[in-house]
């Protein structure tokens, strides 16, 4: 759809211009991921933010790219915007700064969402996270968005699966995006078969969406993600 960002009520903040690695600009053009206007049936603003990148936020969490989203984020809201979110589920680790600094709803991460299905699920029910990389997801993410107990909640990294890990090892480099489908949906059902009291799957990554329809169909199991965050928070506006 057309977006006219003069009417958009969500502002997302995203990695600066040009630090983007070359496999992630591929999936911006599958409709469903964060950075894809196509992605919403509403006008959103996108905001790069100076210095953000895979190294300062998925790595190392720098609190001086905090400072620049927290200063990006009061300009969008000045300029009308009335929620802010941003395009990597990671900046996680800053949803109380955030949100304790702006003067709007701050929803940094699709995590938010986990500690909602805790509490619809059966109490033995348990929820499986796909994330960009386990390694780099620490309790610290967790329990800034309010996860507070990690009984029966499994992180599943997509970090060992080879063409995936070629979107960092060679951010250079192009990705085949139908291998990628294959190891991300092979991701799923293994985390089923590995964990069969499984009853939902929250996505992290940003980049995931568009393979969500692919997850429930194959999985039967509800999947939550960044869309459906930012459509439940949009409609709240």
């Amino acid at each position: 759809m057309a977006q006219d960002i003069q009417a958009a009520r969500i502002g997302i903040l995203c990695w600066e211009t040009g630090q983007v690695p070359r496999g992630l600009v591929q999936l911006e053009s599958l409709v469903g991921n964060s950075t894809n206007p196509a992605s919403y049936q509403y006008p959103v603003r996108f905001k790069p933010v100076f210095g953000a990148n895979v190294h300062t936020i998925l790595e190392n969490p720098d609190p001086g790219v905090l400072r620049a989203m927290i200063g990006d984020a009061r300009d969008m809201v000045a300029d009308g915007i009335r929620a802010i979110t941003t395009s990597c589920g990671f900046n996680a680790i800053f949803q109380h700064e955030l949100a304790a600094a702006v003067d709007a709803p701050v929803f940094t991460s699709s995590l938010l969402q986990v500690p909602l299905v805790q509490r619809i699920l059966g109490p033995e029910s348990e929820i499986c996270v796909i994330t960009a990389n386990a390694g780099a997801l620490r309790a610290e993410h967790l329990a800034a968005v309010g996860i507070g107990s990690t009984a029966g909640l499994h992180v599943l990294g997509l970090e060992e699966c080879p063409e995936w890990n070629r979107i960092f090892a060679q951010p250079d480099a192009d990705v085949d995006l139908a291998v990628i489908e294959r190891e991300i949906i092979g991701t799923a059902l293994q985390a089923v078969e590995r964990y069969p009291a499984t009853r939902a799957f929250v996505l992290e990554c940003t980049d995931l969406p568009p393979f969500s329809a692919l997850i429930r169909r194959h999985s039967g199991l509800p999947v939550l993600d960044f869309i459906s965050m930012v459509n439940y928070l949009h409609s709240s506006l």
